[in-house]
């Protein structure tokens, strides 16, 4: 089974959410698929996390990763941005 890389935007629930610890929770959601990841700024002082993961190509892999980011404390949004083979 091929694997694909997932890049995930999350975006905290405001302006004032600590981005450091958020990215510590961020990347404790995605436990070992976890591979990379950047803060971009958005707008108005708001920084959005990008991060990859590396997952088996099977039905629904990205579905429970996107829900386990939602569960995080602090994120307000988290879109799938990119999906490609590895």
């Amino acid at each position: 089974m091929a694997s694909v890389a997932i890049t995930f935007r999350i975006l905290p629930e405001d302006a004032d959410v600590d981005i450091d610890s958020l990215k510590s929770a961020v990347r404790g959601a995605l436990g070992g698929a976890f591979r990379d990841m950047k803060v971009k700024p958005l707008a108005f002082g708001i920084m959005a996390i990008e991060a990859m993961v590396v997952v088996d190509d099977a039905a629904g892999g990205s579905e429970a990763l996107e829900q386990s980011l939602a569960s995080v404390r602090g994120v307000g949004t988290v879109e799938t941005v990119d999906v490609t083979l590895v």
